[in-house]
């Protein structure tokens, strides 16, 4: 849903926390361009094409347990089985160089390859060995302890669909089914900057009325586990002339330009300007608490996100807009982590018809339940607020009053993607 803000100047208008959403999934279609990229470089990348088994895993029947292998065939109903035990025995990367016939067994370590003529395995500290037998007591189900050919991937299946961002343990899995090279989209190339006279780097020294460019450093390292390509442009002094130049030029040659301050309604804030004078505006402001000055819209090429400048603002709108958005650029389902319902400790009265994401921590209550507790120290420049939190609530726009005990949906800041 477009805003046609070139005959509009409404700054007063603002969208609901979901209609911010339905507007960023909507925009969100995944770059063009594919490559094949080794496992070792894959972790994080998005999937291009659905992953196709070319195998099936395990490629031959193995034995599960250490024990000793034999046909089932061979046992006598209804009390114990005497088997011969034959010399050898099958081991991982050593198969048994014969046939078991029936009313024989062979000794088979975990992992082996299941001998010809056994389809079942008993483990060891179930037998006894008598004599150069091997006495197997009731009750051995046919088949037990083998992993069957196939077990875990078959040859030809769809393991993992197009979309599927890969973890360690998709790699693991595509090790397994022999693959040293995967097919992944191209990383989303991403411009950063901080706007404001009032920044400096880190290690400067600040002159009267200046501060520290805390968000960009912060960004920075929320962006690093994405799959994007990131530029970083700085800082951009508070003139639009300039600001409009720089962002003008990365978008030219970005799929998302990413930037913090300058999307509010004062007279030093830019980007809400530009994108409404020389670009495509879909949304400037968000029904929400913190993070209100929340600005999306298309400049040539690029889409552009800006950021709240206070630094609690601008990490909340990342992790809750910004970093579903440039996953689903990088071809993953534009969504976030399921919200969990968790008591509330405390008492709130909140304005309706806003959301407002409050930074928590779990605790267990007296009776040993686990609730949330709210950080209070809550202003939206105090950045430490989230190095004490656990977590975010999300309260919904609807309620006007929480009390102990009620239900608050709970999102962690891990599975927000602010984990360590």
């Amino acid at each position: 849903m477009a805003v046609n803000v070139r005959c509009c100047d409404d700054l007063a208008a603002e969208v609901s926390v979901a209609e911010a959403r339905r507007i960023l999934a909507g925009r969100a279609v995944p770059v063009a361009g594919v490559e094949e990229v080794a496992l070792a470089h894959a972790a994080g990348r998005v999937l291009a094409r659905d992953l196709v088994s070319p195998r099936d895993v395990p490629a031959f029947a193995n034995v599960a347990v250490d024990g000793y292998a034999f046909a089932a065939a061979s046992l006598v109903p209804g009390g114990e089985t005497r088997l011969r035990l034959l010399a050898g025995r099958a081991a991982a990367g050593h198969p048994f160089p014969g046939t078991v016939p029936l009313g024989h067994a062979v000794r088979a370590l975990t992992g082996a390859p299941l001998p010809a003529g056994c389809d079942t395995v008993v483990l060891q500290e179930a037998v006894r060995v008598e004599g150069g037998e091997v006495v197997v007591p009731e009750g051995v189900k046919p088949g037990a302890n083998v992993r069957a050919t196939g077990e875990d991937v078959a040859a030809g299946s769809r393991v993992f669909p197009a979309g599927t961002r890969l973890g360690p343990q998709h790699l693991g899995v595509a090790a397994e089914l022999g693959l040293a090279r995967l097919p992944v989209l191209r990383r989303v190339r991403v411009a950063l900057f901080s706007s404001g006279d009032e920044l400096v780097e880190p290690g400067e020294e600040p002159a009267p009325g200046r501060i520290f460019d805390a968000n960009r450093p912060m960004l920075r390292a929320l962006v690093s586990h994405l799959p994007v390509e990131l530029t970083d442009l700085g800082i951009l002094p508070d003139r639009f002339e300039t600001v409009a130049g720089a962002v003008g030029e990365a978008a030219r040659t970005h799929d998302l330009v990413l930037t913090s301050g300058g999307a509010s309604a004062g007279d030093e804030d830019h980007l809400s300007r530009l994108l409404r004078t020389r670009g495509e505006a879909f949304f400037w402001r968000v029904a929400m608490k913190p993070g209100r000055p929340l600005a999306f819209g298309r400049l040539e090429r690029a889409f552009v996100l800006a950021l709240p400048g206070n630094p609690v603002a601008a990490a909340l709108a990342f992790l809750l807009f910004a970093r579903p958005f440039l996953l689903a650029l990088a071809g993953a389902p534009f969504a976030l982590p399921p919200a969990l319902p968790v008591p509330a400790a405390f008492s709130l009265k909140k304005k309706r018809g806003r959301t407002e994401f409050a930074r928590a921590r779990l605790v267990v209550t007296p009776e040993g339940n686990v609730a949330a507790e709210r950080i209070t120290r809550e202003g939206s420049g105090i950045l430490t607020s989230l190095t004490e939190a656990g977590g975010i609530l999300e309260l919904e726009a609807e309620r006007g009053e929480i009390r102990p005990g009620e239900p608050v949906l709970w999102r962690s800041l891990a599975d927000l993607g602010c984990g360590t």
